[in-house]
């Protein structure tokens, strides 16, 4: 069974977070658990933040992976407590939002209080918040005052 289930992680390595295409659902840290149950597979996700419009989708590719690699029976089961935390995400995931642009989750207690949050384009850390929401709702806006780009911070939760 354990070889089932690492068979099983593995595929779900494959399943995109459709808001930010480079990082799979495993590097976000939203799979909490992967049962077997005989031939059925429960995977239990858990959303970035309640009511996450991309959650339904995630389900979606999530049955959609597993059923094309043969199976069958396939649930999905979302669970809100303990609710996410972005120190569920993976070290590499945070590696590859920071190569996408977005400057990745820097302390498990929110924004620094000195605002530096290094910019993921020349990594200077004199940046300034533009605005506490960004392009998704887990994300807030910055610009850095060197290069003078804009970037989303992915907020820690």
């Amino acid at each position: 069974m354990q070889d089932e289930i690492k068979n099983i992680t593995a595929i779900l390595e494959t399943v995109s977070d459709p808001e930010i295409p480079v990082l799979s659902v495993t590097d976000m840290g939203i799979i909490r658990e992967v049962k077997m149950n005989g031939d059925s597979v429960e995977v239990i996700i858990t959303p970035t933040y309640t009511g996450c419009p991309a959650m339904d989708m995630i389900a979606m590719n999530i049955r959609l992976a597993l059923i094309e690699k043969g199976y069958r029976n396939v649930i999905i089961t979302s669970v809100l407590s303990p609710a996410w935390t972005t120190d569920w995400m993976t070290e590499s995931g945070k590696q590859k939002l920071k190569a996408y642009g977005i400057a990745p989750p820097q302390t498990p207690s929110g924004i620094p209080s000195d605002g530096t949050i290094a910019c993921p384009q020349c990594h200077s850390t004199n940046t300034r918040c533009i605005s506490e929401f960004g392009s998704t709702a887990c994300k807030a806006l910055y610009q850095c005052n060197d290069c003078k780009e804009p970037f989303d911070y992915f907020k820690c939760h």
